[in-house]
């Protein structure tokens, strides 16, 4: 399988909470940290994140599990399509078994949020600005939601927000504890905005999730809903998923490009960087 070298990043190793993580960084202007989706930093992950440093931003792309760069897609080799399907099944055992990761529980927050919280505020220390801004996927889709109890997190989005996993009754929740819901809740009330997307047959993020963020959110809560045709057709998961990543089609007119330069602005205006016109890559 194909990999992605990130030569184009600088890696550090960031401490915090008795924790250390590498992270890839890159760029300048305000800081934006990109929580990667499993299984990792995959080159499509790495791709986005260049993206938001294209527009004029520093990337801190921490990364919490997997193999750094790997690609995913199966090649024509035979065989490839068997070890990536296994690979991807360790490392979801591996992660489920993780004290960092709550996966299953409601009314909590990852205990690795408070690690990500540290890194958003060394990243802003470092790259100055109004804020940060940060985007979860999948897993780690609530996870700029719990970051958003600090202040300095001004442009949390949720990207397809998968936890916790659907089959334990009420899907009317998302991965934060009360505590951190009403902390962010109140920072709403006073101008904070949250981003989210998920495609609407996704069954990983049930449309229920949506309406909770809206009911606890109100008006600060901008929801991108997309019709599963709008996915990828030649992704690898069958089921429309990942917005700005896997699923994503990567052409102007598109409803993933659109819903990708939605983002990208979203960061641009939040952290006070002039508006750079879209790439068409």
């Amino acid at each position: 399988m194909s990999r992605d070298r990130l030569d184009d990043f600088t890696v550090e190793e960031f401490t915090a909470d008795g924790k250390t993580h590498p992270v890839y960084v890159k760029g300048s202007g305000p800081a934006v940290i990109v929580i990667s989706e499993i299984p990792g930093i995959t080159p499509l992950v790495a791709d986005f994140a260049r993206r938001v440093v294209d527009a004029g931003c520093t990337v801190f792309l921490p990364s919490l599990f997997g193999i750094d760069g790997l690609n995913p897609r199966p090649s024509v080799k035979p065989g490839d399509l068997a070890d990536s399907a296994r690979m991807a099944g360790n490392l979801v055992r591996k992660v489920c078994v993780s004290r960092e990761f709550t996966i299953l529980a409601t009314g909590r927050s990852s205990p690795v949020v408070t690690w990500l919280r540290a890194l958003a505020r060394e990243a802003h220390e470092r790259c100055g600005g109004p804020g940060v801004g940060a985007i979860g996927m999948c897993l780690t889709g609530g996870f700029a939601l719990a970051m958003a109890v600090d202040d300095t997190m001004i442009a949390p989005v949720l990207s397809q927000p998968s936890l916790p996993l659907r089959p334990l009754g009420n899907a009317r929740n998302i991965d934060i504890s009360d505590a951190d819901l009403a902390r962010v809740k109140t920072r709403c009330a006073g101008g904070l905005q949250v981003m989210g997307m998920r495609f609407e047959g996704d069954p990983m993020v049930p449309p229920e999730r949506f309406a909770f963020l809206r009911e606890q959110l109100g008006d600060a809560f901008i929801g991108i809903e997309l019709p599963d045709s709008a996915a990828n057709p030649d992704a690898v998961l069958p089921v429309p998923h990942s917005v700005v990543t896997e699923h994503l089609i990567d052409e102007p007119g598109q409803p993933t490009r659109e819903a990708l330069d939605r983002v990208i602005a979203f960061f641009t205006a939040k952290l006070g960087v002039p508006a750079t016109p879209p790439t068409t890559r």
